[in-house]
C-alpha cells in the first residue's frame, strides 16, 4: 500500500509540474507575443525626441520608457504623453491583450484612429488628445472603459449613433474638432458619465432634452458649436452637476428656472449666446456658485437684489447686456466677490456706498452705463484693487481721497464724466499706476504744484479738463510713452526736461495757453511719432533738429505765432505723413518733398508761404517781384541746367558700366529681369546679378507653398539681403509699390526692391539675423513675449495711424514675423492687396489668421479686409503668446477655435491655468500682466469689428502691461494648456 501511495503522489507532482511548464510556456509566448507588439509600435512612430531609445532587447520590456507592467511580464499601461511623437498610431498597440491604460496625448501623431480599438477587452483609459489625428471616430464596444478623450485634434463627421456602447464611460471629451450633426440620443445610455466635453466644433441642432436622464453628470461642456433653441429644462435635474458651460452657441429664449435646483452648481456660464428675458429668481438658490458669467446675450430688466444669496460668488460677469435700473446694494454683501463687471448695459443711479466694503474687489469695471453721484470710498477696502473702469458714465464730485490712497491700483480709466475738484498730492504719488486717464471731466487747479511720483507710469491723459498753470516737468517716471494734456489752461513754457523722456511716443499740448519756443530737447525723443502743440501761443521758429527725429509720423504746429522758414530738411523725414502748420507767421517757400508733396491747402492756409504743389493752394514763388531773387533764380537755373547736364552724362556712364539706377533691366539666360528698388541706398549696393546668383540651394532659408527664400549678399560691400522667389505677378499689380516706399519702422522689415521677369518674380528684404516667431515662441520667457507684443503693435500703429493711405497687412501670421537676437519682434509686410507672404511652411494654414469678416467674402472681389481685420489678426497673435496655442493649429480645430477656447479659459478656470506659473513664482505682478493681456486678446478679435479697438489704443493698453511687470524675472516661462 505504501507503495502505491508513493506511486500516486510521484504521478500528482509529475502532472502539477507539467501544468506549471504549460503555463509557464504560454506565459513566455505571451510575453513574447507583447515584446514584438512593442517592437512593431517603435517602428512604425517616427521617435524625434528619443523617448523610446532604451526600447530595445537588452532591458525587459517592462522597464522601457512608459510602459507599466502587472505582475512580471504583462504590459498594463502605456503613458507617453508629450513625447513629440509622430505618424500613424500603430494598430499593434490595440492588440496588447491586458492593456488597461493607453496615454499618447500631447504628440504630433496623425492619420486615422485604428479600427480595431475594439480587441482591446480590457482598456479603461485612452487618451489620443492633443495631436493630429483626422477621419472619423471609431465605432467601438469596450465595456470597462472609463475615459475616452479625443480631444484638440481634427476629428470630422458625426458623433456615431452607437456611441452609447461606452456604457461604462466616466469622462468623455470630444472637443476641439471639427465634428458636425447632432448629438446622439444613444448618449443617454452613457448613465454613469460625469464629464461631458464636446465643446468647440459644429455640432448643430438642439441640445437633447434626455441629458436630463443622466444623473451622474457632474461637467457638462458644451460651448462653441452652432446648437440652437433652447436651454433644456430637464437639465435642472442633474442634481449632481457642478459646471454647466453653453457658451458660444446660438441659444434663445430665457435661461430656464429649472436650473435653480443645481444646488451644487459652483461654474454657470452661458455667455454670448441670444439669450432673453430677466435672470430667473430660482438661479439664487445656488449657494455653492463661484463665478457666474451671462455675458454677451439679450438679457433684460434689473440685477435683483437676491445676488445677496450667493455668497460664495467670486467672479460676476453681465456685461453687453440691457440690464437696467440701479446697481444693486446686495452685491456689496458679497465677502468673496473679487471681479465685478457689469459695463455696456443700461445701468443708472448710483453705485452702491458700500461696494468693496465688505467685498474682495480686484477689478470692478461698470463703464458704459449711466451712472451719476459720486464714486464711493470703499471701493479699495481689500486694499486688492488693480483695474477701475468707471469710463462713460454721468459721475460727478470729486475723486475720492481713498482712491489716492489705493496703493494697489494699476489701471485707472475715469474719463468721460463729470468729476469735478483739484487732484490730491496722494493721487499723484500712486507707486504702480501704469494706465490712468482722468480726461474729458471737470476737474481743475493746479497740477505743478503736486509732486509727482508714479514710476510706473506709461500712460497719462489729462484732456479736456480745466487745468492751469505750467506743465510738470516731471510726472516721476521716465517711461511715460503717451501723455496727453491737451484741451486745458496750461500756460507757461513747454518744459525742456520732456527731452528725457526717451520712450515718448505720443505727446499732446494742444488747446491751452503755452507760450515761449519748442524747446530743441524734443528732438532728443527718438521715439516720438505724434507731437500736437497745435492752438497754443507758441514763438519763435521750427528747431531744425525736429527733421532728425527718425519715427516722427504726425506734426500739428497749428494756430501758434511761430515765424521764420519751414526747414528744408523737415520734408526729407521719411516717416512723416502729416503736417499741419497753418494759422502761423511763416514765410519763404514751402518744402517740396516727403510729406509736403501733397499737402492739403488747410495745412499751410494763415501764412506767408509760397510753392508747394497744386493741393496746396499757395501762389508759386516766381512770383515775387524781387530782382534780387530773380538774380537768384535765374543763376540757380543755370546751375541746375549745368548740374543736369553732368548727371545726365553721368548716369549714361554709369548704365555702360552696369551701375546702380532706381529702375535696371538685364537680361541673361534666365530671361530679362527687370529691378526697381524702393530704398535709394539699396540701389547703392544690390545689383540684378547679386539677386540672381543668390536663388541658389545652398543659400536657401525657407520653402513653403508661397515660394522660396534666399540669403544674398551684395558683391560691392557684403550687405545681406532676402529674396523671396514667388511666382510671376501680373504688370498692373507692379504700380502698387510705390505705396510702401516710405515705410520705415524699427519694428517692420524693410522691403527693398522688387524683382520680375517673364518665368519668376523675387521681393528682396533686408535681412534679419533671427528665426521666425513660429520657431521660437516655445522658449520665449513672458516677459519676452511681451516684447514681441509690443513691437508687433507699434507697428500696426505705424502702418495704421501714420501713414497714408494706411496699409492693411492682411494675415499678422507668426510666419511673417521674425524675431532677433534681441527680441525685438519684426513685421514683413506684403506688397499691397496680394496675399504671397503668408507664410514658409508647407502645412502652415494662413487662413486660420483671417478675420470672420474677410474670411466670409474671400475671393469676392469686394472683400473685408480692413484695420479691424488687422487687429483681429493681432489678437489671435496675443493668444498664442500667451497660450502657446496657435490658430492654425490642427488641434484646435475649426478656425477661429482658439479664440473661444481661450475666452472660455479666461473665464472658466479663474485664469488659474494661465497663471500657475507665475504663483508657483509668487509673481503677482506677472498674474495681473496675464490677465490684462488675454483681456485685451479677446477685445481685439471680437466678432464685431466696431468693438475691436484701434492700433493706438493697443499700443497704450499693451505697452502699459509691460510697464507693469518690469522687475519680471526673464526665466519665467509659459507653456500649452488643455481644457
Amino acid at each position: 500500500m505504501a507503495k502505491k501511495g508513493l506511486k500516486r503522489y510521484e504521478m500528482i507532482m509529475d502532472f502539477m509540474f507539467l501544468f506549471l511548464f504549460i503555463i509557464n510556456l504560454s506565459a513566455c509566448r505571451g510575453s513574447e507575443v507583447e515584446f514584438e507588439l512593442l517592437l512593431s509600435m517603435k517602428a512604425s512612430i517616427n521617435d524625434h525626441s528619443h523617448a523610446l531609445s532604451n526600447w530595445n532587447s537588452s532591458v525587459s520590456f517592462c522597464k522601457w520608457n512608459g510602459i507599466t507592467c502587472f505582475g512580471s511580464s504583462h504590459v498594463s499601461k502605456i503613458e507617453l504623453p508629450g513625447k513629440n511623437l509622430s505618424g500613424r498610431i500603430p494598430e499593434s498597440i490595440f492588440r496588447l491583450p491586458n492593456i488597461q491604460s493607453i496615454d499618447l496625448s500631447s504628440n504630433q501623431l496623425s492619420d486615422e484612429i485604428p479600427r480595431n480599438l475594439s480587441s482591446c477587452f480590457s482598456l479603461r483609459y485612452l487618451n489620443l488628445s492633443s495631436n493630429n489625428l483626422t477621419g472619423l471616430i471609431p465605432s467601438a464596444h469596450l465595456p470597462v472603459l472609463e475615459t475616452l478623450d479625443l480631444s484638440n485634434n481634427m476629428l470630422s463627421g458625426e458623433i456615431p449613433e452607437d456611441i452609447g456602447l461606452f456604457s461604462g464611460l466616466k469622462v468623455l471629451d470630444f472637443g476641439g474638432n471639427v465634428l458636425s450633426g447632432r448629438i446622439p440620443d444613444s448618449v443617454t445610455n452613457m448613465t454613469m458619465l460625469e464629464f461631458l466635453t464636446l465643446a468647440s466644433n459644429q455640432l448643430t441642432g438642439e441640445i437633447p432634452r434626455k441629458l436630463g436622464l443622466m444623473k451622474s453628470l457632474r461637467w457638462i461642456y458644451l460651448g462653441y458649436n452652432n446648437f440652437s433653441g433652447e436651454i433644456p429644462k430637464e437639465i435642472g435635474e442633474l442634481t449632481a452637476l457642478k459646471h454647466l458651460d453653453l457658451v458660444y452657441n446660438n441659444l434663445t429664449g430665457e435661461i430656464p428656472s429649472s436650473l435653480g435646483n443645481l444646488m451644487n452648481l459652483e461654474y454657470l456660464f452661458l455667455y454670448f449666446n441670444k439669450l432673453t428675458g430677466p435672470i430667473p429668481k430660482p438661479i439664487f438658490n445656488l449657494k455653492k456658485l463661484v463665478s457666474l458669467d451671462l455675458s454677451d446675450n439679450s438679457l433684460s430688466g434689473e440685477i435683483p437684489e437676491l445676488f445677496s444669496q450667493l455668497q460664495n460668488l467670486e467672479i460676476l460677469h453681465l456685461f453687453s447686456n440691457n440690464f437696467s435700473g440701479k446697481i444693486p446694494n446686495a452685491l456689496s454683501s458679497l465677502p468673496h466677490l473679487q471681479v465685478l463687471q457689469l459695463w455696456s448695459n443700461r445701468l443708472s443711479g448710483e453705485i452702491p456706498r458700500d461696494l468693496g466694503k465688505y467685498n474682495n474687489l480686484t477689478v470692478l469695471d461698470l463703464s458704459t452705463n449711466n451712472l451719476t453721484g459720486k464714486i464711493p470710498e470703499n471701493l479699495c477696502a481689500s486694499g486688492r484693487l488693480f483695474k477701475l473702469i468707471l469710463f462713460s458714465n454721468s459721475l460727478e464730485g470729486e475723486i475720492p481721497k481713498s482712491l489716492s490712497l489705493c496703493k494697489s491700483l494699476q489701471r485707472v480709466r475715469l474719463q468721460k464724466n463729470r468729476l469735478s475738484g483739484e487732484l490730491s498730492p496722494e493721487f499723484t504719488t500712486l507707486p504702480v499706476v501704469y494706465f490712468l486717464d482722468i480726461s474729458s471731466n471737470n476737474l481743475s487747479g493746479r497740477i505743478d504744484d503736486n509732486k509727482w511720483d508714479m514710476p510706473q507710469l506709461q500712460m497719462l491723459n489729462l484732456a479736456s479738463n480745466s487745468f492751469f498753470g505750467p506743465v510738470p516737468g516731471s510726472f516721476g517716471s521716465k517711461k511715460v510713452e503717451n501723455l496727453d494734456l491737451s484741451g486745458n489752461n496750461f500756460s507757461g513754457n513747454i518744459p525742456q526736461s520732456f527731452g528725457e523722456l526717451s520712450e515718448l511716443m505720443e505727446l499732446k499740448l494742444s488747446e491751452n495757453e503755452l507760450s515761449g519756443q519748442i524747446p530743441d530737447q524734443l528732438s532728443y525723443c527718438k521715439k516720438l511719432v505724434t507731437l500736437d502743440l497745435s492752438h497754443n501761443h507758441l514763438t519763435g521758429e521750427i528747431p531744425t533738429s525736429i527733421s532728425a527725429m527718425p519715427v516722427l509720423g504726425q506734426l500739428d504746429l497749428s494756430v501758434n505765432e511761430l515765424t521764420g522758414t519751414i526747414p528744408a530738411n523737415l520734408g526729407n523725414v521719411e516717416s512723416l505723413v502729416q503736417v499741419n502748420i497753418s494759422h502761423n507767421h511763416f514765410h519763404g517757400s514751402l518744402p517740396s518733398t516727403g510729406a509736403f508733396l501733397a499737402i492739403n491747402s488747410s495745412a499751410v492756409t494763415g501764412n506767408k508761404l509760397c510753392g508747394g504743389e497744386k493741393t496746396s493752394g499757395l501762389p508759386p514763388c516766381d512770383g515775387v517781384k524781387n530782382h534780387a531773387r530773380w538774380f537768384v533764380l535765374i543763376f540757380f537755373l543755370a546751375f541746375l541746367m549745368m548740374f543736369a547736364i553732368i548727371v545726365s552724362f553721368s548716369i549714361f556712364v554709369r548704365q555702360r558700366k552696369g551701375s546702380e539706377l532706381m529702375k535696371r533691366v538685364e537680361s541673361n539666360q534666365d530671361g530679362t529681369w527687370e529691378l526697381q528698388f524702393l530704398n535709394s541706398r539699396a540701389s547703392k549696393s544690390i545689383r540684378i546679378k547679386d539677386i540672381i546668383s543668390s536663388l541658389r540651394e545652398e543659400n536657401l532659408v525657407a520653402s513653403g507653398k508661397t515660394g522660396l527664400s534666399y540669403k544674398g549678399k551684395s558683391a560691392s560691400n557684403n550687405k545681406q539681403f532676402l529674396a523671396k522667389k514667388i511666382a510671376s505677378i501680373s504688370t498692373g499689380y507692379w504700380m502698387d509699390w510705390t505705396q510702401l516706399y516710405k515705410v520705415n519702422h524699427p519694428n517692420i522689415v524693410k522691403l527693398l526692391a522688387t524683382c520680375r521677369s517673364g518665368k519668376a518674380a523675387v521681393l528682396v528684404y533686408e535681412y534679419i539675423e533671427g528665426k521666425h516667431l513660429s520657431e521660437v515662441i516655445q522658449g520665449l520667457s513672458w516677459e519676452r513675449r511681451l516684447k514681441v507684443a509690443v513691437g508687433i503693435a507699434r507697428a500696426l500703429k505705424y502702418l495704421h495711424c501714420y501713414c497714408s493711405p494706411s496699409i492693411i497687412v492682411g494675415d499678422i501670421t507668426p510666419q511673417k514675423i521674425m524675431v532677433d537676437e534681441k527680441d525685438e519682434a519684426h513685421l514683413r509686410l506684403s506688397l499691397p492687396g496680394i496675399d504671397y507672404l503668408n507664410s514658409d511652411s508647407k502645412c502652415f494654414n494662413s487662413s486660420a489668421y483671417v478675420a470672420p469678416e474677410a474670411a466670409e467674402t474671400k475671393g469676392s472681389s469686394k472683400g473685408l479686409t480692413t484695420e479691424k481685420s488687422d487687429i483681429y489678426g493681432f489678437g489671435l497673435l496675443l493668444i498664442e503668446l500667451l497660450t502657446g496655442k496657435s490658430a492654425a493649429d490642427p488641434e484646435l480645430g475649426i478656425h477661429g477655435s482658439v479664440v473661444e477656447w481661450a475666452r472660455y479659459c479666461y473665464s472658466d478656470c479663474h485664469l488659474e491655468m494661465w497663471v500657475d506659473t507665475a504663483l508657483i513664482n509668487n509673481n503677482n505682478k506677472v498674474v495681473n500682466q496675464i490677465v490684462e493681456t488675454m483681456n485685451l486678446g479677446l477685445q481685439c478679435t471680437a466678432g464685431n469689428p466696431a468693438a475691436r479697438p484701434c492700433a493706438i489704443d493697443i499700443v497704450k493698453s499693451l505697452e502699459s502691461v509691460v510697464r507693469s511687470g518690469s522687475c519680471v524675472s526673464s526665466g519665467l516661462k509659459l507653456f500649452s494648456v488643455g481644457l
